[in-house]
């Protein structure tokens, strides 16, 4: 039942949702601000449209709407209470002071199968409860969230220093996932890696976009992977399983 989830990028912590989402808006507003001048904004009886300066970046949100019903089985969290299964999603819109005393949200991921592996903080969350136990204990929980997509912030790890990343890592990488079943990927050149998890074995193993960073110097490269051991669900990944890390090379598409 759990196939969407938030996964915290200090921690490793997966915060699952119970079901897949009832809809997903996304917004984009670019970077655009009207032009100024001393006396204010720049216009003029004979301009049709404010001139405009273009300001670069933007903001990406993510608009989500999910049902908690402590009646559908499925969940890795027993309760009588809906609120035990929203309340870890509720604290990421909770600002956790720093060692310099500014406030900041927690950083995590929105994962969806392999269609959706988004950075981002939540800026925002609602919820509405519609059912109740005779004691008052809420028993099913309608959520909004808001997600505001940030930049990746990649962290190469020692792996990422061998020979054949130097030369990856030294100029950007066009990929042409879609190549897969047509190149022939030398064995000598795939290194192969066996996820490892913190419990005990068959527990959750390691997360692609730190194996990407690791490997490739960049997280958002996680489907490559994916695509290469024909992994369907990047969340559900076991301690123990063999994964083959294959070199960009192969499938660097042509200019």
């Amino acid at each position: 039942m759990e196939r969407v989830a938030f996964m915290l990028e200090e921690t490793g912590e997966r915060i699952g949702c119970l079901l897949n989402p009832e809809s997903l808006v996304i917004r984009r507003s670019a970077g655009v601000q009207p032009r100024r001048s001393v006396s204010g904004v720049l216009s003029g009886a004979a301009q049709q449209d404010t001139p405009v300066l273009f300001t670069g970046g933007g903001r990406t949100i993510l608009e989500l709407d999910l049902l908690f019903d402590i009646s559908i089985a499925g969940s890795s969290v027993t309760s009588g209470d809906v609120r035990d299964l929203t309340s870890p999603l509720a604290r990421l819109a909770e600002n956790a002071t720093t060692t310099d005393r500014y406030g900041e949200l927690p950083r995590v991921r929105f994962v969806w199968g392999k269609a959706w592996n988004i950075p981002g903080v939540v800026i925002a969350v609602s919820e509405r409860f519609d059912r109740f136990a005779p004691t008052g204990v809420p028993e099913r929980s309608w959520m909004r969230i808001r997600f505001l997509r940030v930049n990746e912030n990649p962290k190469p790890g020692p792996a990422a220093s061998g020979p054949i990343a130097s030369k990856l890592l030294a100029e950007p990488q066009r990929i042409n996932l879609s190549a897969l079943s047509n190149v022939s990927v030398p064995d000598e050149s795939v290194q192969i890696h066996e996820s490892k998890g913190g419990g005990a074995a068959g527990g959750a193993g390691d997360r692609l976009d730190q194996l990407a960073a690791k490997f490739y110097g960049d997280p958002a490269m996680w489907r490559l992977i994916a695509a290469f051991n024909s992994i369907a669900d990047p969340l559900h990944i076991l301690a123990g399983f063999v994964l083959r890390i294959p070199p960009l090379t192969a499938f660097k598409k042509e200019p």
